[in-house]
């Protein structure tokens, strides 16, 4: 491993600037540490309160990551306090992060690191805890003890396994204090422990640290066959695609309202894929910290065949949660209710791997563990037999109360978490604002139009907004049948699934019916009218697919109650749309399917459909200038009110969400009240 260390970068920092910026290299070497896990720390003098200066711990707080982190995640701990503690045996975790809490240099500030003792009781200015892979690989054999001495000597000590605390700290702080020439400590089945006199040397000692490990582990591979060779053959590209797209919606159904990541990637087809995956697979996690995202196991599908994937997923699905239920039951005290069994990782051979969170971004998480977690199977089976924690330590790693708890601190979900929807039409007007309501309840949104920059535009908007992975904006013709498949396809491989469609996408022609032209009539069906069959037929038998209802929102118009003069294609086309939308509710809805209509009217603020042409075709048709276009439509509803595109989003928000959950084959209108465009 080299070392990232830049004297250009660093010469102007100092303290807690230094830390950060030395945590950003570590964070940065994905060898190192998984997302959230590490820590470091500094020993700095700051002044009190009360004017004083005093020695202060700044330490990475919990749940912060180390390649994004800042100096506001780094609180601050009155080493006195710190230091009072060391004569103590033993401190409960509750207690123990209560005492730190009155220990903070800025109260209010982040909550310190679990393993924030470990960092004080180290009499070293620098510190820095890491979960790299290679050591991992080292201790998580059966010939642990004899492996790291055979790599390090005397020089680096080992320590048994024991879950974050109290307990471990002071076994680091009397370890060090047996063996004051002990350049690093190594926890087995968790990682690492170095430090230095200044930054710079605990960043250095880390990365030294590394070197040996990974040397070892290429010699001990020479000549292997990694986890025993291939089983299942790997199927090519396109066919694990296609294959993928077709088997998530169903495990999506069957792991319930998730978001899902599918990875094919080398590493992962390898191991999925091998002789050894199946037994290698159920044994146990590298790290405790994988466990608290990863869960303990995962969900291995012992399949032989990739083309006949569905009921064999089914049953590994089911057999995972009647385990998981046995694993909790056997270990879990008095009063702790199980609240999920599902799986967070499914293996399939020959396909790849799928991992499940409540967001885009927490399933990459996963992924990413998950991972870390074959790397270290591979090479900690160099040296002999993999081994892992106990059932009963992975047990109290995932329901330790203090990660329980944190639970507890999250905001409540928002309306649409953990929903996916499709959004036609999407890169303006009334789909551009739709998508971006709906990713502000939560939801992740596939933003599809005819305009693929302005539906990339316009999820680099809400990924700016809400976050990373929360849109993706694709090319879609409504009107072209593979299109619209490759549309759904990506919607699928991004996130699993579908749980809403909004059949936005439309365009206008206007024309007397004598003076029309047969291209601008089928034109007008093709995108008004086939559209959104073939949308409406794609999101169907993806709802369907999944087994868990769904919502279909079609924006029709106010025409489709009242057509106007001159506007015959647009007026019937969309009265196409809207019979279709009413007969979707009708096959729907004994499957909880529920289909909705919005009749907007005259929404003319970031509409293409409103061109140039339209504008003149239409104000000749009423008789008025185009530039008094906009009044007369607003005058003419009973509120003389504009119509904007927020305003017909809020309406289909409510559509695609529970608030409207016993409401199927409705209509409502958005267009400030029209006598003759009443539903009835």
């Amino acid at each position: 491993m080299k070392s990232r260390w830049s004297d250009a970068d660093a010469r102007a920092l100092a303290g807690l600037d230094l830390l950060v910026y030395a945590s950003r290299l570590i964070g940065a070497e994905t060898s190192l540490v998984v997302w959230g896990g590490g820590n470091t720390s500094i020993k700095v003098a700051e002044r009190d309160h009360r004017g004083r200066q005093i020695p202060v711990l700044r330490v990475k707080g919990s749940g912060s990551d180390l390649k994004s982190v800042q100096k506001k995640d780094f609180p601050g701990v009155r080493m006195e306090d710190i230091l009072a503690l060391l004569d103590r045996e033993d401190m409960g975790d509750e207690e123990m992060v209560a005492y730190l809490a009155h220990a903070l240099q800025d109260v209010g500030g982040a909550r310190p690191s679990i393993e924030t003792l470990l960092h004080g009781f180290l009499p070293a200015e620098a510190v820095i805890h890491t979960h790299a892979d290679a050591i991992v690989s080292l201790t998580n054999n059966d010939r642990a003890r004899e492996v790291i001495a055979g790599v390090y000597g005397r020089s680096v000590r080992p320590l048994a396994y024991r879950r974050p605390g109290f307990r471990i700290s002071r076994d680091v702080a009397d370890t060090i204090r047996a063996n004051p020439d002990a350049k690093a400590l190594i926890l087995e089945k968790h990682g690492t422990i170095a430090w230095g006199r200044t930054v710079r040397e605990a960043y250095e000692a880390t990365i030294e640290l590394i070197t040996p490990a990974e040397e070892a582990i290429a010699e001990r591979k020479k000549g292997r066959k990694v986890f025993g060779g291939a089983r299942v053959p790997a199927l090519p590209a396109g066919e694990r695609r296609r294959v993928a797209v077709a088997v998530a919606p169903r495990l999506r159904g069957l792991l319930g309202r998730s978001i899902l990541a599918f990875d094919d990637g080398d590493e992962v087809l390898e191991f999925v894929s091998s002789a050894e995956a199946g037994a290698l697979s159920q044994i146990g996690p590298a790290t405790p910290d994988h466990t608290i995202y990863s869960k303990r196991l995962p969900c291995y599908v012992p399949a032989d065949d990739p083309e006949r994937l569905v009921p064999v997923i089914a049953s590994a699905v089911e057999r995972f949660v009647a385990d998981y239920t046995a694993y909790f039951t056997g270990h879990a005290p008095p009063g702790l209710t199980l609240t999920d069994p599902m799986p967070r990782v499914v293996l399939v051979p020959g396909l790849g791997m799928f991992t499940a969170g409540k967001d885009k971004r927490t399933a990459g998480i996963v992924d990413d563990i998950y991972r870390h977690t074959i790397a270290v199977l591979g090479n900690a089976s160099a040296f002999g037999r993999y081994v892992s924690l106990s059932a009963r330590d992975a047990f109290d790693v995932e329901y330790w109360p203090l990660e329980l708890y944190k639970l507890t601190l999250a905001p409540p979900e928002k309306e649409l978490a953990r929903r996916v929807a499709l959004v036609t039409g999407g890169a303006s007007g009334i789909g551009r604002a739709t998508a971006a309501r709906l990713a502000r309840e939560g939801a992740h949104v596939v933003v599809g139009d005819l305009d693929a920059a302005g539906a990339r535009k316009v999820a680099d908007e809400i990924v700016s907004a809400s976050g990373a992975g929360r849109a993706l904006g694709v090319r879609m013709d409504v009107a072209s049948e593979g299109s619209v498949e490759q549309a759904f396809e990506a919607a699928v491989l991004a996130y699993g699934g579908l749980d809403i469609l909004v059949s936005n996408a439309g365009i206008a022609h206007g024309a007397a019916v004598n003076r029309m032209e047969l291209a601008d009539w089928e034109r007008s069906f093709a995108v008004n009218a086939t559209g959104h069959f073939l949308v409406a037929r794609a999101a169907l038998r993806l709802f369907k697919s999944q087994g868990r209802g769904g919502a279909t929102v079609f924006v029709a118009t106010k025409n489709v109650m009242s057509p106007g003069k001159d506007f015959a294609a647009y007026s019937a086309s969309k009265a196409a749309e809207a019979q279709l939308a009413k007969v979707v509710a009708i096959e729907g809805g004994p499957v909880g399917i529920r289909s909705n209509i919005v009749n907007p009217d005259a929404v003319f603020q970031d509409s293409k459909l409103w061109s140039e042409e339209i504008r003149r075709e239409r104000a000749a048709a009423q008789g008025i200038g185009v530039d008094q276009l906009e009044d007369y439509y607003r005058k003419r509803n009973l509120l003389e009110a504009p119509i904007l595109p927020e305003d017909v989003a809020e309406a289909i928000l409510f559509l695609a969400s529970d608030r409207s959950s016993k409401t199927t084959g409705c209509t409502v209108t958005v267009d400030g009240g029209l006598r003759d465009a009443f539903p009835r």
